[in-house]
C-alpha cells in the first residue's frame, strides 16, 4: 500500500488523549490516499487502540527502542515509517479535519525542508489563535521561537530526517526544544513554510512535561546556545534564551547562577523580560509557578 504520510505519535500514560488526538488524524479529508499513523508508547505497554474505526487508514503502535523520551520516541516512529512524508503530532493536541491536505503542496516546492500550520491554544485562559508568517526564516527563528507554529504541525520529507536534516536530536536533556532545534536545522539548509491558519489544536490544559524539570531545560538551552552559534549574530535571540536559562535556574533556588545568566541576558538586550523575572524570582518576589500559572493563562509560556 502507498500512503500519503505517516504521522508519527509518541505517547507516555495518555491513553484517553491519545485516542482524541489519532481521531482527529483518522477525520483528515480529502487526501489523496490513506495515511500510516504510527503511535510510539515510551517506556509503557502498547495498547493497539483496536477500538478505533480506521477506514482507510492503518494505525500501528509499536514501542520507543530508541532512548527514552519525547526524542527518542519521534525517531523510532520517523525510522518505521514507509510514506515519503513524516508528520509529527503529540498525544495530547489535535489536526483540524484539513489541516494535512492544506500542507501537502507546501512540499511540492524543492525548497522547503519543512511545511507545518498555525494553532489554536487551548488553555485555562481559552482559546486563542495564532496565525503564522508563510515563510520564517534562520534569523527569524534566532529572534523567537515563533510559537505559532508547533510541533504538532510539523510535515517534512522522510528521506530529509534520514538524510541532510537528520533526526530529532536525542542529545538534548530531556528533548526539550528538540522541535526547535529541528526548526533551526531546517532553516539552514532551506525554507520553513506555513499554511498561516490555526489548523493545530494545542492543549495546554495541563501542565508541560517540563514544567518541573528546570534543570533539565537550563542544561538544554545551554546545549542549544553551543550547538547553534548563529545566535552569536542575534543579541536580541540570544538574550531571551539566556533569560530563560536564567528562570529555569531561578525557579529552582539556583540565586547566583540565575543572577549570572540575568546579567548576561541584559548584557546583550537591556530590555529582555525574562531576565527580570528570573531577577524577581531569584529575590522571592514572586514564585515562578505563579509566573507561569498567568503567563499559561494568557496562552503563553516563559
Amino acid at each position: 500500500m502507498t500512503y500519503v504520510a505517516t504521522v508519527v505519535i509518541p505517547t507516555r500514560d495518555r491513553p484517553e488523549l491519545v485516542r482524541r488526538t489519532v481521531r482527529s488524524v483518522l477525520a483528515q479529508t480529502d487526501l489523496p490516499g490513506p495515511l500510516e499513523i504510527v503511535v510510539v508508547y515510551d517506556g509503557r505497554p502498547t495498547d493497539d487502540l483496536a477500538d478505533l474505526e480506521r477506514g482507510p487508514h492503518t494505525v500501528l503502535a509499536i514501542k520507543n527502542t530508541r532512548r527514552q523520551g519525547l526524542a527518542g520516541a519521534r525517531n523510532t516512529g520517523a525510522l518505521a515509517a514507509t510514506a515519503p512524508l513524516v508528520a509529527f503530532c503529540d498525544d495530547d493536541d489535535e489536526w483540524l479535519p484539513t489541516k494535512l491536505v492544506r500542507q501537502l503542496p507546501l512540499l511540492d516546492m524543492p525548497d522547503v525542508v519543512l511545511a507545518a500550520t498555525g494553532s489554536t491554544i487551548a488553555s485555562a485562559g481559552g482559546e486563542r489563535e495564532r496565525l503564522a508568517p508563510e515563510r520564517i526564516s534562520l534569523d527569524d527563528l534566532l529572534i523567537s521561537r515563533e510559537f505559532s507554529v508547533p510541533s504538532s504541525s510539523f510535515l517534512l520529507r522522510a528521506d530529509s530526517l534520514r538524510g541532510d536534516l537528520g533526526l530529532v536530536d536525542e542529545e538534548l536533556p530531556g528533548s526539550f526544544a528538540e522541535d526547535y532545534d529541528l526548526m533551526l536545522r531546517a532553516a539552514r539548509l532551506g525554507q520553513v513554510a506555513t499554511v498561516p491558519d490555526a489548523l493545530t489544536v494545542v492543549h495546554w490544559d495541563r501542565p508541560s512535561y517540563f514544567s518541573e524539570k528546570w534543570l533539565r531545560i537550563a542544561d538544554a538551552l545551554t546545549y542549544l546556545l553551543e550547538k547553534h552559534p548563529e545566535f552569536k549574530r542575534s543579541a536580541q535571540g540570544q538574550a531571551r534564551i539566556e533569560g530563560q536559562i536564567a528562570f529555569a535556574y531561578a525557579a529552582v533556588g539556583a540565586r547566583d547562577d540565575a543572577r549570572r545568566w540575568a546579567r548576561r541576558a541584559l548584557g546583550h538586550n537591556p530590555r529582555q523580560p525574562r531576565a527580570y523575572l528570573a531577577l524577581m524570582v531569584s529575590l522571592r518576589l514572586v514564585s515562578a509557578d505563579r509566573i507561569l500559572v498567568e503567563l499559561n493563562r494568557r496562552g503563553r509560556g516563559i
